[in-house]
C-alpha cells in the first residue's frame, strides 16, 4: 500500500493528524485483508517524508516489522533545520527525533533489517549520514541522483526485492 500524506503529512502522530495511528490501525490491516497477507510478516517503508515516518513508526513499535525501508528519508538533526509544517514545534520534533533516538540507542533496530538509501545530490544527505553513523546495523546506500521521482523510480525494483527477501525469511 502506498498511502499519500499530501505535502505535510510527515507520518507521525501530531496535533490534528494521527498519521502513525492511521498507518498502523487502518492502512496495514486493510493491506493484510485485501492481499490475504500474513499479519505476522509485515514490512514498512516510505519515500521522503514516508521514509522518516517508516523509521519513526518502527522505532516506536520495536519488533513489529520484518523490515524497514527509508528511501531518501526526510531527516533533520535539529528542530531548527526542519521544513515549515514538518513538525508542530520543537517539542514535536523532539518526540520524533529518529536521529537523536539512534544516537542514544545505537542498537535501535537490532534484529530488524533496514534499507537506507539516498541520491548523492539529495539535500537530506546530512541527516541520512548522521543516522547511518549512529546505527550499528544500518548502512547508507548512496547512488547517483537527487530527491526526486526519477531517482526513486530507478530503484523501486531493488526496494521491492529487499522487502520480498526479508518478508520471505521473517
Amino acid at each position: 500500500m502506498f498511502p499519500n500524506g499530501g505535502n505535510h503529512g510527515y507520518w507521525h502522530d501530531r496535533r490534528g493528524a494521527q498519521w502513525a495511528r492511521y498507518v498502523l490501525d487502518e492502512v496495514i490491516p486493510r493491506a493484510i485483508s485485501e492481499l490475504h497477507a500474513d499479519p505476522k510478516r509485515v514490512a514498512i517503508g516510505g519515500v521522503s517524508m514516508g521514509g522518516f515516518g517508516a523509521l519513526d513508526i518502527a522505532r516506536l513499535h520495536p519488533h513489529r516489522f520484518c523490515a524497514v525501508g527509508a528511501h531518501s528519508p526526510a531527516l533533520w538533526q535539529t528542530a531548527g533545520e526542519t521544513a515549515p509544517g514538518a513538525f508542530d514545534d520543537a517539542q514535536d520534533f523532539a518526540r520524533h527525533d529518529v536521529i537523536g533516538a539512534a544516537r542514544r540507542h545505537p542498537s535501535l533496530f537490532k534484529g530488524t533489517p533496514v534499507w537506507l538509501d539516498a541520491g548523492g545530490a539529495d539535500p537530506f544527505q546530512p541527516g541520512d549520514r548522521a543516522i547511518d553513523r549512529a546505527l550499528r546495523s544500518v548502512r547508507l546506500r548512496t547512488y547517483p541522483g537527487a530527491h526526486e521521482g526519477a531517482y526513486w523510480r530507478a530503484h523501486y525494483g531493488a526496494y521491492l526485492r529487499f522487502y520480498a527477501a526479508e518478508l520471505a525469511s521473517c
